[in-house]
C-alpha cells in the first residue's frame, strides 16, 4: 500500500515534466515540415523577426524549395499561401483558363471605383450591354436618383407619360414639387375646399392656427371655442387658466366639486 502511494506521488510530481516534453516533441515535426527551418534557399529571405525564413513574392514553398508561380499578363502576385498566389489588377477580370482579360467599357461609360465593373457617365442610363441617353422632357432636368427614369421635373410640374405637365395651381396656394402626395398646398390664412382655397374665417379673440386637424384657428389665451367662436372664461374662485390658456382648473388644494366650483381638499 505505501509503495503504491509512493509511485502516484512520484508521477502527479513527474506529470507537468511529462507535458512540456510532450509538447516539445510534436512541436519538432511542424517545424521541420514547414520548410522553414536552415538557411534560405533561393528566391527566399530570412524573417525580420524570430527564426525562419519566407518566399519571396511571386514564389510559393514546396519540397522546402520556393517555386516561381504562373502568373498570367495583367496580373501580380498576392503573397497568400491559399488560392492560386495570384490576382488579376485594376481594370481586369480573372477568366476560367487563368488569364487576366480587359473589362470592356462601352462607350459613355467608366470604370467603377472596385475596377471590376463599369457605370455610365452623367446623362446616361444602363440598358443591356451599354449606355443609352437620357431623354429629359421640356421642364425637366436630370436626376442624381439611380431608381426611376433618370430625371425629375422642375418645381410647378408633375410627370405624367414620359412628360413634365403643369400643375394647375388654384390662387393662394403654391406648388409642393412633392414627387408623390398633395401637388400644391394652400397658403397660410387660406383653408382646401376641393379645388380652390378659402380663407379661414377667424373669429374675434383668436388667431390663425397652422396645425393640419382643427378649424385653421385658436382662441386667445383667456378665452375658449365654443362652436364658431371664442367666449371669455369666467374663473371660479381658487382656479386659474391651465397650460393652453383656453381652459381652468383649481388651484393646488382645492378640488373641482359637482356644482362647478373649486373647494378645499379633504
Amino acid at each position: 500500500m505505501p509503495d503504491i502511494t509512493v509511485r502516484g506521488a512520484v508521477l502527479q510530481s513527474l506529470r507537468p515534466w511529462l507535458w512540456a516534453a510532450l509538447l516539445a516533441v510534436s512541436a519538432l515535426p511542424v517545424a521541420a515540415q514547414d520548410g522553414t527551418t536552415g538557411p534560405a534557399p533561393d528566391n527566399a529571405q530570412d524573417r525580420r523577426y524570430g527564426s525562419g525564413w519566407d518566399c519571396d513574392p511571386g514564389f510559393r514553398l514546396a519540397d522546402g524549395a520556393c517555386l516561381a508561380l504562373d502568373i498570367p499578363e495583367n496580373a501580380y502576385a498576392t503573397g497568400r499561401a491559399h488560392g492560386t498566389g495570384w490576382a488579376c489588377r485594376h481594370g481586369y477580370r480573372e477568366r476560367r483558363d487563368a488569364t487576366c482579360e480587359a473589362i470592356a467599357i462601352p462607350a459613355n461609360a467608366f470604370l467603377d471605383a472596385s475596377g471590376l465593373g463599369w457605370d455610365c457617365a452623367r446623362g446616361y442610363s444602363k440598358r443591356g450591354d451599354g449606355c443609352a441617353l437620357i431623354e429629359v422632357p421640356a421642364n425637366g432636368y436630370l436626376s442624381d436618383s439611380r431608381i426611376g427614369p433618370g430625371w425629375a421635373c422642375e418645381r410647378g410640374h408633375v410627370a405624367q407619360a414620359g412628360a413634365c405637365v403643369a400643375i394647375v395651381i388654384p390662387e393662394n396656394a403654391y406648388a409642393t414639387n412633392a414627387t408623390h402626395g398633395a401637388a400644391w398646398r394652400c397658403e397660410r390664412g387660406f383653408v382646401q375646399t376641393g379645388g380652390r382655397c378659402d380663407p379661414v374665417p377667424v373669429p374675434a379673440n383668436a388667431f390663425l392656427d397652422g396645425r393640419a386637424h382643427g378649424p385653421g384657428w385658436r382662441c386667445e389665451r383667456g378665452f375658449q371655442a365654443r362652436q364658431e367662436g371664442c367666449i371669455a372664461i369666467v374663473l371660479p374662485r381658487n382656479a386659474h387658466l391651465d397650460r393652453s390658456g383656453n381652459r381652468w382648473q383649481c388651484d393646488r388644494g382645492f378640488q373641482l366639486s359637482e356644482g362647478g366650483l373649486c373647494t378645499l381638499t379633504r
